[in-house]
């Protein structure tokens, strides 16, 4: 099988933003997406009944709607892009009483009671993996960035893959699930990987070993078609991006341009030591395991794995010196002020942190972590 890379500019821009549809009073998730996304379609008279808004998208689950970017240049730019479509969608949610949020997860409203929408993409996939296809109430933050050269692309996964932890502890904010708090700063990670081809990424040493990958999954009937390999981060060749899938979803714009503007910054920086006949070094998979599973269960207080010597640090003090490094690559980009905006996440609290400390003002009242959530997106985060 031969898979063509798209020719793409160098670290170019594009976000999908995943919001979760609520009641305005209770919190409850409301399955109200298709009237939502008839209503935003009816306000662009050159769209047909079956088109798809370009920006506004159909996801998983009826009680969810999906903000993507065009192609960007700047994260400020693509942050401009998601907030003219979070617009679109109040125009026809606010009269509705229905409210938006973003996290990981909802945490209360029971997964297994959510409706599904109604494709066969989506059925095959429910009915394929049963009950852990019927938890996959969840929602995350996917940046895409452009790559120039096909022969780019696995070593600037690999590069990512170093840099695990850091995106989902960052993002981490999936604590509760279906009313309990798991003890783990995200429980997405750890569910979205039980599907077949989700989770970690294979790390291949060539296109051609990527290229067969792909067509024994093909041949052993594993996938109809590419996107259906759901890795954490993976190659979109049709696109001509390397795709971050780590998030877990993020409640703020801020955050949200902050989480693009150090995923641009990691793969420009990787893309230049390429282009200057560098490597990028690489961990074994067991490291990049281990790292998967710190940040998911403590978040910003893991102790992570750094290189293949086995070399620890605290994830917030290599934050801070990894951003510190990028301040040139930010200011070649213009997105300064976004990358700085990684270090309020850190002194702010992560999602699962605040979530936690919401709850526990609240006397444990996961109404409210709902209820602070919708005024997050709303109004900014909260100090």
């Amino acid at each position: 099988m031969k898979i063509d890379f798209a020719t793409s500019r160098q670290s170019t821009l594009g976000v999908e933003w995943e919001l979760a549809l609520v009641d305005g009073r209770t919190g409850e998730l409301a399955s109200v997406a298709n009237e939502v996304l008839r209503g935003v379609a009816s306000r662009h008279p050159e769209l047909n009944e079956d088109d798809e808004h370009p920006h506004i998208k159909q996801e998983l689950l009826l009680n969810t709607v999906e903000l993507v970017t065009g192609i960007c240049e700047t994260a400020a730019e693509a942050k401009e892009d998601l907030s003219r479509s979070l617009a679109a969608v109040r125009e026809i949610t606010d009269p509705m009483g229905v409210e938006l949020f973003c996290a990981g997860s909802h945490p209360f409203s029971p997964p297994q009671l959510q409706p599904v929408t109604d494709k066969a993409r989506y059925a095959k996939l429910i009915d394929r993996t049963q009950w852990w296809g019927r938890q996959m109430v969840i929602y995350g933050v996917h940046v895409h960035v452009g790559l120039d050269r096909r022969d780019k692309v696995l070593p600037v996964l690999d590069g990512l893959v170093n840099y695990f932890p850091h995106f989902q502890a960052l993002s981490a904010s999936s604590p509760f699930w279906g009313g309990e708090d798991t003890g783990y700063a995200s429980q997405r990670a750890l569910m979205f990987q039980q599907l077949p081809t989700a989770g970690l990424p294979f790390q291949f040493h060539s296109w051609e070993e990527y290229e067969s990958y792909v067509q024994d999954m093909f041949t052993t009937g594993v996938i109809d078609t590419l996107s259906e390999i759901r890795w954490d981060i993976r190659p979109v060749p049709n696109l001509g991006t390397i795709e971050m899938r780590i998030c877990d979803g993020l409640a703020t714009l801020e955050e949200v341009g902050a989480i693009a503007a150090l995923t641009q910054c990691l793969v420009d920086e990787f893309s230049t030591t390429l282009d200057n006949g560098g490597t990028i070094p690489t961990m074994p998979p067991w490291h990049v395991q281990e790292n998967k599973w710190r940040a998911a269960r403590y978040g910003m207080d893991a102790i992570i794995i750094l290189d293949a010597a086995g070399k620890e640090q605290l994830v917030t003090e290599h934050l801070l010196e990894t951003l510190n490094r990028l301040e040139p690559v930010a200011a070649k980009l213009r997105c300064t002020d976004e990358l700085a905006d990684v270090e309020k996440i850190i002194r702010r609290g992560a999602g699962y942190q605040r979530q936690r400390r919401v709850a526990a003002e609240h006397g444990g009242d996961l109404q409210a972590v709902v209820l602070d959530l919708v005024k997050q997106m709303r109004n900014g985060p909260t100090a």
